[in-house]
């Protein structure tokens, strides 16, 4: 990092001098504790009434469903040897984006997609990547459906309940559906993917368009279910962690935002909002006559930043485009590297705090499961992830933890879901 760079994050408090991973993770530990508990506390550890223990059985066929953005998938697993197999899988777009659907014609469509799988399996894995609170008979109660897709009347309803009444109506009845959200079907579609390796505990992690964590916590630890508590995965929602200092470009980006002062710690995390922070800094920094007249007026005339352009510059790929000299180069690829790193920062202090939290990773090696477009796809974001964990859990904690970039682990999560829960 340049000096020139260092000046303008510290004078507009960017960069924090005094932050340090592990007094942060300690402190989202007791912020964790707290939300088990039911107390006031940023992170809302949310119970999934989800087990991750047992046997997943071998060569029983389940129908998954996987709603999200603006992409539905469904198909047959099933898994032989420890090997996930995917059969019968259909990809479509969702209904509610083109035109809004009601919730009668959703729940239509979602048995469409799966009729022609119901002869063969009675058990339903439903990964619903939209806001739902999920219930001790682990269905979902819609809070709301958006991500450009627009359903009316789905407040409210129980997903997987109105599924089987459809489904039911159609001469299928005794079907049994079970509804996790994303970041649950990675920790467990993660584990699919390693049945054979002896793995003591997984986490799950989604870092690209959003920023969220899960875990396994033990029963006696969640205080708010109360004495019928069992060991079940909890979805921190950890985007909505509160306690970070936010810098100058952070507050503004909040302010700016659909939901300002709400997801403090996915504003800062998350690749839907990095392009948007390094577009901000980077038009004051033109403005405050920190790059050359020309390199100014090219920046000032952006319009927006994708966090995949931003990766670009990063790395010094596509600078010339904004006619940066030596110079302009090294400030814009600094200060987009920096985006990344810091989110990496605060991603590994979380990470260390849910192993803080559960005490893993003593006896035993804690699987991080993680995908996302930030962990697959950017240069630097998992590089400077790994080497904090490996610098703080491993060296300083001696805590044995392995991160695990994944892919397409939502179909597989979906099935373990249903193979262990109904």
């Amino acid at each position: 990092m340049t000096e020139k760079l260092k000046s303008f994050l510290l004078r507009y408090e960017m960069l924090d001098p005094s932050f340090d991973v592990l007094a942060c993770a300690r402190s989202m530990c007791n912020e964790m504790k707290c939300g088990l508990l039911g107390g006031k506390s940023s992170y809302p550890m949310i119970p999934t009434f989800l087990s991750a223990g047992g046997k997943v059985a071998e060569g029983e066929p389940v129908a998954v469903i996987d709603a999200g953005g603006t992409n539905f998938r469904s198909a047959l697993v099933r898994f032989e040897d420890g090997h996930c197999i995917e059969e019968r899988v259909k990809k479509c777009g969702m209904p509610g984006v083109e035109a809004p659907v009601t919730w009668k014609e959703f729940i239509s469509f979602v048995a469409d997609q799966i009729e022609d799988l119901m002869p063969v399996t009675d058990r339903i894995g439903f990964c619903f990547s939209y806001t739902a609170e999920i219930t001790p008979e682990i269905d979902g109660r819609v809070v709301c459906i958006d991500k450009e897709v627009v359903v009316t009347g789905c407040e409210g309803q129980l997903v997987g309940a109105s599924l089987v009444q459809e489904l039911a109506r159609r001469g299928f009845p005794n079907k049994r559906v079970v509804v996790l959200n994303d970041t649950a079907a990675v920790q467990l579609g993660g584990m699919a993917k390693h049945l054979k390796d002896p793995y003591r505990i997984f986490f799950g992690q989604v870092s690209g368009t959003g920023s969220n964590t899960c875990l396994t916590v033990r029963g006696d630890m969640i205080g708010k279910l109360g004495s019928g508590a069992y060991d079940m995965i909890v979805n921190m929602e950890s985007g909505m962690y509160d306690g970070l200092r936010q810098g100058f470009f952070d507050r503004e980006l909040d302010l700016a935002s659909h939901n300002p002062g709400q997801k403090h710690f996915e504003k800062m995390t998350a690749g839907v909002y990095l392009g948007e922070l390094c577009h901000l800094m980077l038009h004051r920094a033109a403005a405050d006559g920190e790059l050359s007249e020309r390199c100014a007026e090219t920046v000032l005339r952006l319009r927006h930043v994708e966090s995949r352009e931003a990766d670009d510059w990063a790395g010094g790929a596509d600078l010339e485009r904004l006619f940066a000299d030596e110079e302009d180069a090294a400030f814009i690829s600094g200060l987009s590297r920096f985006l990344f790193e810091r989110s990496a920062a605060l991603m590994s202090a979380t990470l260390i705090g849910m192993v803080l939290l559960t005490d893993e990773g003593k006896d035993g090696q804690v699987a991080v499961c993680a995908e996302g477009s930030l962990i697959q796809r950017n240069h630097f974001y998992r590089p400077e992830l790994n080497r904090l964990l490996g610098r703080y859990l491993c060296n300083e904690l001696g805590r044995n933890v392995i991160h695990l970039a994944e892919e397409d682990t939502t179909l597989p999560g979906a099935a373990v879901a249903a193979l262990l829960n109904c």
